[in-house]
């Protein structure tokens, strides 16, 4: 298919089928996605962008759809991108748009859009930043990125967000297990959903307590002075969801006036240059792996036990090394 032209102006326009076109062709690696993002890429840094993580079946989804309406409800533009699970057989997403946000699907200020997660252990996909990016240079005033899910693990939405969101709820093993280090260092802001639970006030009090055991500066690109509220809320009823689009605008407001805004921006971008730039020398080495027939032999002899791992790796390293230098001009 012949590259659109006018693509790139639509997209600026606020055209949501140009914004829908353009996060495809950048979720299949297409050359004119990554250069509709570069085209587009100074007109973006505009748009709020906040992240959703927490274990699965807290109601991420429910907060973000009655977040997504007190949103609307301020005449603020959204956009939501929804990380989900990967289909072993097609790679794309299994849940499609989220079920809980149908209410807002045929609202034009509102784009909702569902991308696998593609087998990436920190729960989010390689293109997550650029869809993020072409959100904003659509003009949404806001981006909600909501990832998969997938527990302790999950804590690269620190790379994708301006402000982090962790969503828990009471009397749960998983929510307990996220209360361990690695995902309790990353949130901006604490949500207790489907706080009517009895466990809702001691889960409140493990939270302080865990809290209170960390850094006075956590890795969401330096917390400073900011202290980490606890919200209780019940989504399904809209119950805590002003009271966390309060907070949202003081953590901003709060991370701009302190300069960190900036800082996390400039962290998130050079990682995702790092992440982009692995990712493509991964599939390169792998693609120079499976036609070597002397790589292939040395695997054979790690199957074999006769060569271990680390010795393997450090020689196919050595050997792309020297093909390297061998192809460079004198």
């Amino acid at each position: 298919m012949a590259p659109d032209p006018t693509l790139s102006q639509r997209l600026l326009d606020g055209d949501k089928r140009a914004l829908a076109r353009g996060i495809s062709l950048v979720e299949d690696d297409h050359p004119d996605g990554w250069a509709l993002v570069s085209e587009v890429f100074p007109q973006t840094g505009k748009a709020a962008v906040v992240g959703f993580t927490g274990p699965p079946g807290v109601g991420k989804s429910t907060l973000l759809g009655a977040l997504t309406r007190a949103e609307r409800a301020r005449d603020r533009t959204v956009g939501v991108l929804s990380i989900d699970p990967s289909s072993p057989f097609t790679h794309g997403a299994l849940l499609g748009d989220r079920i809980r946000l149908t209410e807002h699907f045929l609202d034009p200020g509102v784009f909702i859009r569902s991308m696998a997660n593609r087998g990436a252990l920190g729960g989010l996909s390689e293109a997550a930043l650029q869809a993020a990016l072409l959100m904003d240079a659509a003009g949404r005033d806001v981006v909600f990125v909501e990832t998969v899910g997938v527990g302790q693990a999950e804590v690269d939405v620190i790379d994708h967000a301006d402000t982090i969101v962790l969503v828990l709820m009471p009397g749960s093993g998983d929510s307990i297990q996220a209360l361990k280090a690695g995902v309790m260092e990353i949130p901006d802001i604490i949500v207790v959903n489907k706080a009517d639970h009895p466990l809702t006030d001691t889960m409140v009090r493990e939270i302080r307590g865990v809290l209170s055991l960390g850094p006075a500066v956590g890795v969401g690109g330096g917390k400073g002075s900011w202290r980490v509220p606890i919200i209780k809320a019940q989504a399904a009823f809209g119950i805590g969801v002003d009271e966390l689009v309060e907070q949202l605008e003081k953590h901003r407001d709060h991370i701009a006036s302190e300069g960190t805004l900036i800082v996390r921006r400039r962290r998130n971008l050079m990682n995702e240059v790092v992440a982009i730039a692995t990712a493509r020398m991964r599939r390169t080495l792998e693609a120079s792996i499976r036609e070597d027939p002397d790589v292939q032999q040395m695997l054979d002899e790690v199957c074999e036990r006769r060569l271990d791992p680390a010795t393997a790796a450090t020689r196919i390293l050595a050997r792309g090394a020297e093909r390297a230098a061998e192809r460079r001009p004198a």
